[in-house]
């Protein structure tokens, strides 16, 4: 009985040549190499590709400018002297909202995207000759339905800023529903 256990183990136990432990040993090395590497790139990103959300205070203050200088465009192209006080509070907002930008955002600049009150900043499209296109005119209407809309949208642009922006920006809209019951006016 006992030489036919030892037939037994013997054939249920293959053997191996060192080639094939050798060659199986590498292979199995070389997929644990590649699991781990696949691995670690899935589970882990690099610091510097992850962006950082842009700040909501920078984004209202682009947002404002970008309305300050369409709106400023508008006064520009008006043909009354008698609007110049307005427009001069305009550029008064102007120059605290780009004081209150932070520096680093100053280097990016203001894009020329339609802020909350519609429309794009100040620019003007070069013609086919090369040289920019008049502006039209503003009439008193159209400026005092762009004000109107833009103190409009003031208390929403408020509701997620920082306490002293919000501030601020109550002010400016303040300034400017002032300005469309002053345009309803004659002048």
């Amino acid at each position: 009985m006992r030489q036919q256990l030892t037939r037994t183990r013997r054939s249920s136990v293959r053997f191996l040549s060192r080639r094939d432990l050798l060659r199986d040993t590498a292979v199995g090395a070389a997929a644990a190499t590649v699991a781990a590497t696949v691995g670690g790139c899935a589970a882990e990103e690099p610091e510097h590709q992850r962006a950082e959300p842009p700040d909501p205070d920078t984004v209202l203050l682009r947002q404002l400018i970008a309305d300050k200088e369409r709106i400023i465009g508008l006064y520009a192209s008006a043909p009354s002297a008698k609007l110049l006080p307005f427009r001069r509070r305009h550029e008064a907002h102007l120059a605290e909202l780009r004081r209150r930008l932070p520096s680093a955002a100053r280097g990016a600049g203001v894009s020329a995207t339609p802020g909350p009150s519609g429309g794009a900043a100040a620019s003007s499209a070069p013609s086919a000759s090369g040289t920019p296109a008049p502006e039209p005119r503003a009439s008193l209407r159209s400026l005092r339905a762009a004000e109107r809309k833009a103190a409009d949208s003031r208390p929403r642009q408020a509701e997620g800023a920082s306490p002293a922006l919000a501030q601020l920006v109550a002010s400016i809209g303040a300034c400017e529903a002032a300005h469309a019951v002053a345009l309803a006016r004659p002048l």
